[in-house]
């Protein structure tokens, strides 16, 4: 059956709370695609925490990203990369995949692979938009995950790199995607510079004849195999021109890069922009600065550019914004779903940029809740106080910030004080409540090495997603599919949210 077909026949988080994944009638699959001895994986440990240091280290010292990216793409261009660093190609219709900070290589990354290959395998691509390594995007992990977990996935699989894949100077990401080596140990001029180059952590060791064998055995088929040009690309169909950007560590692209991207923008054909940081998120603007001027959403809304929607990783969750933009509609879309832990929605207000009755984002607010009230109940060891049923974060949800659900209860739910309570610590914000305000547990409001370990859990609901785009000469048709883990949801994954958009 079609997924077309297929699709509209499953229940989703908006209809129940078993589409939701709450009530698994049968276990996953994916257990059995992981390796025999999987470490879990923690943001607890020091060891993470101390591996990924580089990010403090951008954020004191400055951003390495451009002088690095210029150096490879310097590389790339005297290799022969093709112009503009463009990949074409010549279906006029045609299915891929787009799905956002993938490997953690947990549970939750695998977990995502049996739906992905039963709605996607008839795709003509994937790509995976930021983040594709955890923690630091050594070469070493991209066995367990990248090539093992998306063996079975038959097209090839491009990517745009996110801040973790940065860590390490883009080493593992240039040999995996562009099959380029050199030397990514960033410099760095002024005050206390010889602090900032003893601690930048160094990229890990490349042995090119084991990345070989490890490429041949899980991903040697040759409809597998593809070479990007660079960080950065396009992929040119006669449809539509899909463009990937690369917004290094701290977000922002630098003037290279630009330019770059002005000139391909250009022109009468639509366009969409897959990013490694998303331009609206959260109910907040993120416009992404260009070195030397202006910003990178400039160049998305200016009509002359034809541009459709912007579908940005780096949130790990589902959002949709359609934004009126003049006389037409640009989508922004976070899909950072794609296998590493849950960035709460329940701390989302009240959408200002949309209406909130055009806004959709997946886990719903009232799910968000419930899942983070079992992690902050287990973690202070009172599930007692804090957890709350799918039912009762619901209405805590809509008392406290004024949205109705899309899920309606029949029967109504009395709020307790008890959840009224759990709701306003978790950082469920007042329907008025002002931008900014610090919410009361580390939900969301502190740097990420400090509240992911809050967000990560090895059992179904995962509430992860991932996207399937068909195109055709006149339009194009996103699905949201959700990854609950349940075993009924594998062959069968519930759509979250579609929407189409229009190429004339």
């Amino acid at each position: 059956m079609h997924a077309e077909d297929r699709s509209r026949k499953v229940e989703n988080s908006r209809t129940s709370e078993a589409g939701a994944g709450w009530t698994c009638g049968r276990p996953g699959t994916f257990l059995r695609l992981m390796p025999e001895h999987v470490r879990a994986f923690s943001w607890r440990r020091p060891s993470v925490l101390w591996r990924s240091r580089n990010d403090v280290v951008a954020r004191l010292w400055g951003d390495p990203s451009g002088r690095l990216r210029r150096r490879a793409v310097a590389a790339l261009t005297e290799r022969g990369a093709p112009a503009a660093f463009t990949m074409h190609r010549p279906e006029r219709e045609f299915s891929f995949i787009i799905m956002g900070d993938t490997g953690e290589g947990d549970r939750s990354q695998y977990a995502v692979v049996p739906p992905l290959l039963s709605v996607g395998s008839d795709t003509d691509f994937l790509v995976i938009a930021s983040d594709v390594i955890y923690p630091t995007g050594d070469t070493g992990d991209y066995e367990d995950k990248f090539f093992r977990p998306y063996a079975g996935y038959p097209g090839p699989i491009y990517a745009v790199p996110g801040n973790h894949d940065w860590y390490d100077g883009l080493r593992g990401f240039l040999n995996v995607f562009c099959e380029l080596d050199m030397d990514c140990t960033p410099s760095w001029n002024g005050r206390l510079a010889w602090l900032a180059r003893r601690l930048w952590r160094r990229s890990g060791a490349v042995d090119p004849a084991e990345l070989a064998e490890v490429r041949s055995r899980y991903r040697g088929a040759p409809g597998q195999r593809a070479v990007q040009p660079a960080p950065y690309w396009a992929i040119d169909t006669p449809a539509l021109r899909i463009v990937g950007i690369d917004t290094g560590i701290r977000g922002g692209i630098d003037e290279e890069q630009g330019r770059w991207l002005r000139g391909v923008s250009a022109g009468p054909k639509p366009k969409l922009l897959v990013t490694g940081k998303p331009l609206v998120v959260e109910d907040m603007h993120h416009p992404d600065p260009i070195e030397g001027g202006g910003t990178v959403d400039d160049i998305v809304r200016d009509p002359a550019n034809h541009y459709v929607a912007a579908i940005g990783g780096d949130i790990h969750n589902y959002e949709r914004y359609p934004v009126k933009v003049g006389d037409r509609t640009l989508q922004y879309v976070v899909s950072g779903g794609g296998g590493a832990f849950m960035h709460a929605t329940h701390i989302i207000p009240k959408t200002t940029i949309v209406d909130e009755s055009d806004y959709r984002c997946y886990p719903l607010r009232g799910d968000s809740l419930s899942r983070y009230s079992q992690l902050y109940g287990r973690w202070f060891r009172m599930p007692w106080l804090f957890n709350l049923t799918p039912r009762e974060a619901t209405a805590a949800v809509e008392r406290r910030t004024g949205i109705r659900s899309a899920r309606r209860y029949d029967d109504g739910e009395t709020v307790s004080l008890r959840a009224r309570f759990v709701a306003a610590l978790l950082g469920v914000p007042r329907g008025k409540q002002r931008r900014g305000r610090l919410q009361r547990l580390p939900v969301k409001r502190i740097p990420q090495r400090f509240r992911s370990e809050m967000a990560d859990w090895d059992n179904p609901p995962f509430f992860k997603s991932f996207l399937r785009l068909d195109v055709t000469e006149t339009e194009v048709r996103v699905r949201c599919y959700a990854v609950t883990g349940c075993g009924e949801h594998e062959t069968d994954p519930p759509v979250e949210d579609e929407f189409v958009l229009p190429l004339r």
